[in-house]
Order: structure tokens, then C-alpha cells, then sequence
């Protein structure tokens, strides 16, 4: 039997037994030699589960072999929840045998659809915000927290348009699926910056109406603008505005485990991704110094206090 509402606050688990992952990189094969001969400024890596499935055995391999060197986040781009048909079981269980594969921590998606019954749209492309949209996606949610064994997360898109009438605020429509699925909170604050300036809102403001208590793994990149709009190309530093976003945001974020930046394109030298790491790593540390302080396990080496001399 699937689950339902009304078994969650028993089945899903708390925000005190997920693991403290750090800041790290969504993992790219244009930096692998780099990243191998300088893994020590890089707590975690997310792998992209369209890079590993339907691949070559020895890709699989590589997967590993990164698993053996770093803490793993798993994120998927077609599970496509919002879809109007069936859950695609046969992608959540790729998901959950690249998580098997390679220990890793938690596995995420997108809240959209990426595609119709019978088509492919082949975009992020954000749904209704509706009482049944809501229902819906939740239901196929717990679906797939059934058939994986960690924790599941919902990431925001990038919105350029919305179909039809909203019946609900997109942070009430976020809020009502976490709540009635048991899934945690991918936040992606530079598509939350990103929609705040395309389409006249506050970043802030909107990120204070999330459910903040939910928000396990944060995401971080930087893009280009066409025309006045910011896109989310994944292709430049992450900027400066994006940051303050985070430096404002993380006190508040009880649950969270995890930053990264995404880098999809014009890869700067390895380097530079790391200097942006450290530059994160500065905003980070006064947020989750308390955590740590209060018991949080298994933090990174420069988060922990530094030794005195006796």
C-alpha cells in the first residue's frame, strides 16, 4: 500500500538523522582530473542521473570510484511528477540503483513536468498551482519514497511562464506537497533571484514564505540575461546577489545539509570553482556554526572550531 497523509509524520525521517554533506560541486566530467588531484576543498558531489544510466559499464565504474572519495547527492532531471499519468517507476528505480551504487545520501528531482503522455517537451516546464496539482503530485511523490530508501527532495524551477489560473501562491503550492508527500526542499535560489526579477517580486520575501524547516540541500549557479531576462544557463560565477540571498536565508534553515554550485558550461579553470567554494564556505560558516555547536554531526574539517593551545 502506498502511503498516505495521514502515516507521514511516522514514516519519514527526521531532519537530525540526515548527514551534514558541506559545500560541493554538481559533478562534471570536464573537471574529473581536476577534482581527483584536488579533492580536499570538495565535501560532496551530486551526480546527474542522466549522465550514468542507459551508459556504458565503465561509467558506472566512474560513478563509484567518485563515491569513493566523496559524500553523494543523486538528482534526476525527467522524472517529470507533474505529468498527468502514472509515476515512471522504471526512472525512480534507475534513481534508486545509482543511489545503491554509490551509497548516496538522498536523490531529488524537479517540481515540473517534462513532458505530455506520448511526448517528450524536453524543458523544465512549471505546472498549474491548483488544489489538484496538488494532490496529484503529492500522491506520485509517496509513490516514489516507497520504492527508493533515502529521503526524496523537490527542487523550484526557473518560471518564465505559468499555465492557467493559480488558485494558490507557488509557496503554498510547495508547502501543501511537502506536507502531504513527506518529500524535503531543494532550494534553488538563483532560479528564486532569477523569478523575483523577471517578474517583479522579492527574493527575500518569497524565500521567508517557503517551508524553510523542509530545506535539506540548497543549489547555486550563475547565468546569463537575454533581452532584460535572467536565464538559468548554469554558465557564469554565481552572483553576488545570489549569495546575500544565501547569507540572509541559511540562519533560518534548520535542515539544511548541503550547498552547491552548478556549473554546466564555459568551465572556468578548477580553480576558480574552488575559490567560489571558499567564497560560500565564508557565508556558511556563521549559519551553521550553532547547528554544529548544538550536536550536528559529522561536519567538514572547516566548519569545526579550531583547536586552542593548551
Amino acid at each position: 500500500m502506498l502511503g498516505s497523509p495521514e502515516t507521514l509524520a511516522d514514516s519519514r525521517p527526521r531532519a537530525d538523522t540526515l548527514p551534514f554533506l558541506g559545500v560541493g560541486l554538481g559533478y562534471r566530467g570536464e573537471f574529473r582530473e581536476d577534482l581527483l588531484a584536488d579533492s580536499g576543498q570538495v565535501d560532496f558531489l551530486e551526480l546527474m542521473l542522466e549522465h550514468f544510466i542507459d551508459m556504458p559499464p565503465e561509467r558506472m565504474r566512474d560513478a563509484e570510484t567518485l563515491a569513493a572519495r566523496f559524500g553523494i547527492v543523486v538528482h534526476g532531471l525527467d522524472l517529470s511528477i507533474g505529468t498527468i499519468e502514472p509515476l515512471r517507476t522504471g526512472y525512480v528505480r534507475q534513481m534508486r540503483d545509482l543511489v545503491a551504487a554509490t551509497g548516496a545520501h538522498w536523490a531529488s528531482d524537479h517540481l515540473c513536468m517534462t513532458g505530455v503522455p506520448g511526448r517528450t517537451i524536453g524543458n523544465l516546464t512549471p505546472l498549474p498551482l491548483s488544489r489538484e496539482m496538488v494532490g496529484f503530485v503529492a500522491a506520485k511523490c509517496r509513490h516514489a519514497i516507497d520504492i527508493l530508501s533515502v529521503p526524496f527532495l523537490l527542487e523550484n524551477i526557473s518560471v518564465l511562464f505559468r499555465p492557467g489560473p493559480d488558485e494558490l501562491a507557488e509557496e503554498e503550492f510547495i508547502a501543501a506537497i511537502l506536507e502531504q508527500s513527506g518529500a524535503w526542499l531543494l532550494l534553488d535560489l538563483t532560479n528564486a533571484y532569477n523569478n523575483a526579477v523577471n517578474q517583479g517580486f522579492d527574493a527575500e520575501a518569497y524565500v521567508d514564505r517557503l517551508p524553510l524547516e523542509r530545506v535539506v540541500q540548497i543549489h547555486l549557479a550563475g547565468g546569463l540575461a537575454s533581452d532584460g531576462v535572467l536565464l538559468d544557463t548554469h554558465n557564469a560565477p554565481v552572483p553576488g546577489e545570489v549569495l546575500d540571498l544565501l547569507r540572509t536565508a541559511a540562519p533560518r534553515l534548520s535542515a539544511l545539509r548541503a550547498v552547491m554550485i552548478e556549473r554546466d558550461q564555459d568551465f572556468p579553470p578548477f580553480q576558480d570553482l574552488l575559490e567560489e567554494l571558499a567564497a560560500i564556505r565564508g557565508v556558511l560558516c556563521d549559519a551553521w556554526a550553532p547547528h554544529f555547536a548544538s550536536g550536528l554531526i559529522a561536519a567538514p574539517d572547516w566548519l569545526r572550531p579550531p583547536s586552542r593551545a593548551v
